[in-house]
């Protein structure tokens, strides 16, 4: 039996909905309200709780032989917060787990967090994997690079694919390795019960660095149009966002600290120990974008891409 906590997100569900299709035995995590009926009807058994409510957990976990987790406040606000969630919540679950003797705890995490970075929720996230360390728990910490589905669809997709010029905080030319989520949920299914991912953390991240300059020339190849770009400086504020709260400080910010160092990672060896082929910059993009198939479609952008360097030689 795999617990999955944080099903009705984006990578959870995307874990989910894999190991359905694997046949695994599968048990999520829900809460009143959610919105799991499909991963139901799929063959997942759902159980109430909450990760703010430990004596929610012993249940959840009881049977299980490995616990995947990607909950996350995120900027939901009220009483989903990093501190309730990212560092109590998900301590709560660890306590549960290793009380209910699981034998794998896969702690869906990111590369920066940090137990001294002064963002709430980067910090929760580098405390709760101290938690998870210190837990006597096989673990398994996947640190992800930057969802290419969340920052490159709202920062560079969105505003192009509505005709709008595409804002970036700098110049955006520093270089980071970007990674699609269905990757990231790849390594997840991939790791549990992988002797090579027992006790350790695993650095998850796309096949190439690149930069938002590169994300806009990419998307114009593919949408076969220029695109505008105006920048603003650190500490300004992204305009035309969707109206979440907190979204627009927490993106806005993201692309300020990105623009402060390069993350080229080299991913061939774990993508190659995990047999998971990573998701290319145009691949998400044609995808995204374009009802093509994403081979047609890559093989265009590809075309296009060799007229404009002819046409500039």
């Amino acid at each position: 039996m795999i617990l999955v906590v944080g099903a009705t997100g984006l990578v959870g569900g995307m874990i989910a909905r894999d190991l359905l299709e694997r046949g695994k035995d599968l048990r999520i995590l829900v809460r009143p309200g959610s919105s799991y009926q499909s991963l139901v009807l799929a063959g997942a058994k759902p159980i109430m709780g909450d990760l703010k409510d430990p004596g929610s957990l012993s249940a959840a976990c009881s049977g299980v032989e490995t616990v995947i987790t990607t909950a996350s406040a995120g900027s939901r606000g009220g009483d989903d917060t990093p501190q309730s969630v990212d560092l109590e919540g998900n301590g709560n679950l660890i306590d549960a787990a290793h009380q209910a003797g699981v034998s794998q705890f896969i702690f869906v995490s990111t590369i920066a967090a940090d137990e001294n970075s002064p963002v709430p929720l980067l910090r929760a996230k580098a405390q709760a994997e101290a938690h998870l360390r210190a837990s006597g728990l096989s673990y398994t910490i996947l640190a992800a690079t930057t969802l290419m589905d969340l920052t490159l669809s709202l920062v560079v997709g969105g505003p192009a694919q509505a005709g709008r010029p595409v804002t970036l905080v700098g110049e955006g030319r520093r270089r980071h390795s970007f990674v699609a989520a269905r990757d990231v949920a790849a390594f997840a299914v991939a790791t549990v019960g992988h002797p090579a991912a027992l006790n350790r953390h695993i650095v998850v991240a796309g096949p190439e660095p690149v930069s938002l300059r590169e994300v806009v020339s990419t998307y114009e190849r593919v949408l076969s149009r220029s695109i505008p770009v105006r920048t603003i400086a650190p500490g300004e504020l992204l305009p035309d966002l969707p109206p979440v709260p907190g979204l627009t400080e927490v993106v806005s910010g993201m692309l300020a600290a990105l623009e402060t160092f390069d993350s080229a990672i080299d991913m061939a060896e774990t993508a190659r120990i995990f047999d998971v082929r990573l998701t290319t910059l145009e691949e998400f993009v044609c995808q995204e974008v374009t009802s093509v198939g994403i081979r047609d479609c890559v093989n265009q952008a590809s075309r296009a891409d060799s007229g404009a360097i002819d046409g500039g030689t």
